[in-house]
C-alpha cells in the first residue's frame, strides 16, 4: 500500500503546479470573467466570453472523459449532491456577481492582479477571504444556513445531468455519462469559434484551452491520484488533502479562506496545507512570475476613497456570495460547471446576471451626477 502522506505531498505539489500554470496563463491572456462580462455588455465584443466558454468546453470535456473512463467519480464531489440548494445558488451568484464588478475582478482575477503588484487586489482578496472564512464558519453561517440553505428540493437520482437524464429516460448512466459532456462541449465549442475574431486570437485560444485543462487536471490530482481506497490507518476510503475530503478542482473562494486560516494558525497541529491551499499560492506565485519574465510588473494602489469604498464591497459580496453558492467564476463557472450539476449553471448565470446588473446600474448613477465645475 502507497504511503498517504507521500500521496497527500503529491497532490498539494501538483496543484500547486496547476495553480502555477493558471496564474501565468491568466495574466497573459487577460483572462476574466467580470471582463467579459463588461465587454460583452458595453462593447458587444465576445471574444473574452468565448475564451470563458472555450474554457468550459475544454473542462466539460475532459471532466467527461475521467469519469466515463473510472478514472475520477464526480459523483462524489460536492457539486453533484442530491440536495439541490437552488436559492442559495441563484442568490449567491447575483452577490458575487456584483462584487466581482465592484472589485474589478472576481477571487482568481484579483490573485493574478496581486501578482502583478496590484495593491488594491490585496485589500479585496483579504476582505474576501475573511467574509468567506466568517460565512462558512463564522457570524455569517446561521444567515447562509438558515435563511438560504433551508430552501432545496432533493434529486434522489443527484442534480447533475447525466444521472437525471439516465433515470428520467431509463437509460443506462454509463452512456449518458460519454455522451452529454460530448455534446455540450461540442455545442460550446462550435459556438466559440463561430466568431472570427476568436479564431483569429491566439492568446483568447491559448487562456481558454489552459484554463479548461487546469481544471481537467485539477480532477485528474485530487479524484485520482490522490484518492485512497482503504487509508491504513482508518481503513476508509479518502481524497487525500483535500479540504473537502472529496474530489476538487480549482476554485477561489474557500480556498483563499483556508489559506488565511493556516496563515493566522499555522501552529495549530489540526491544519495542514490541502490541494485548494496550493492552488491559491500557485495562482499568485504564476502571475507573479510572469510579470517579473515579461517586465510588466507594476505597483498599482487606489485613486480615491470611493475606489477604496467599491472594492471593499466588492470583496464582502465576493466572500458571502461565493460561499453561498458553493463557488465563483472559477469553482462553479468551470469546475462546477465540467460535473453538469444543475447548481453550477444557475450559479453560472446568476453571476453573469448580477455582474451585468451591476454594470448598468454603475453606468445609469454614472449618467445622473452632476458636470464636474
Amino acid at each position: 500500500m502507497e504511503n498517504p502522506t507521500q500521496i497527500a505531498v503529491l497532490v498539494i505539489t501538483l496543484g500547486f503546479a496547476l495553480g502555477l500554470a493558471f496564474g501565468a496563463v491568466a495574466h497573459k491572456t487577460n483572462f476574466c470573467a467580470m471582463g467579459a462580462v463588461s465587454d460583452l455588455v458595453n462593447m458587444g465584443h465576445w471574444n473574452r466570453m468565448r475564451m470563458w466558454l472555450l474554457a468550459i468546453a475544454v473542462a466539460v470535456l475532459g471532466a467527461g472523459a475521467l469519469a466515463a473512463s473510472g478514472k475520477v467519480d464526480l459523483t462524489r464531489s460536492f457539486y453533484t449532491g442530491e440536495r439541490l440548494t437552488w436559492l442559495s445558488h441563484i442568490v449567491g451568484g447575483l452577490l458575487f456577481g456584483a462584487g466581482m464588478t465592484l472589485a474589478s475582478g472576481c477571487g482568481s482575477r484579483n490573485l493574478v492582479r496581486l501578482g502583478g503588484g496590484n495593491l488594491k487586489s490585496f485589500i479585496v482578496v483579504l476582505v474576501l477571504a475573511a467574509t468567506a472564512y466568517m460565512t462558512m464558519k463564522g457570524a455569517l453561517a446561521p444567515v447562509r444556513v438558515y435563511a438560504l440553505d433551508s430552501v432545496a428540493v432533493n434529486l434522489s437520482a443527484g442534480q447533475d445531468l447525466p444521472r437525471l437524464l439516465a433515470a428520467g429516460l431509463g437509460s443506462d448512466p454509463a452512456i449518458m455519462r460519454w455522451l452529454l459532456p460530448a455534446l455540450i462541449a461540442g455545442a460550446l465549442a462550435a459556438f466559440v469559434f463561430a466568431g472570427r475574431d476568436f479564431r483569429s486570437d491566439a492568446d483568447a485560444w491559448l487562456g481558454g484551452m489552459v484554463v479548461g485543462a487546469t481544471i481537467v487536471g485539477g480532477w485528474y490530482v485530487s479524484g485520482h491520484l490522490g484518492h485512497v481506497l482503504e487509508h491504513p490507518e482508518t481503513l476508509e476510503e479518502v481524497y487525500l488533502a483535500t479540504n473537502s475530503r472529496r474530489p476538487e478542482s480549482l476554485t477561489y473562494v474557500g480556498p483563499v479562506a483556508y489559506t488565511l486560516e493556516l496563515g493566522l494558525l499555522w501552529t495549530d497541529a489540526s491544519l495542514r496545507p490541502t490541494f485548494g491551499i496550493a492552488t491559491v499560492l500557485g495562482t499568485f506565485a504564476g502571475s507573479f512570475l510572469y510579470a517579473i519574465i515579461s517586465g510588466n510588473f507594476r505597483w498599482e494602489g487606489f485613486g480615491s476613497t470611493a475606489d477604496l469604498r467599491n472594492h471593499i464591497v466588492g470583496g464582502l459580496l465576493m466572500g458571502f456570495g461565493g460561499v453561498t453558492a458553493v463557488g465563483c467564476t472559477i469553482g462553479q463557472g468551470i469546475s462546477g460547471f465540467s460535473t453538469l450539476a444543475i447548481g453550477s449553471v444557475l450559479t453560472f448565470a446568476a453571476i453573469v446576471a448580477g455582474s451585468a446588473a451591476t454594470m448598468k446600474f454603475l453606468y445609469w448613477r454614472m449618467l445622473r451626477e452632476p458636470a464636474p465645475g
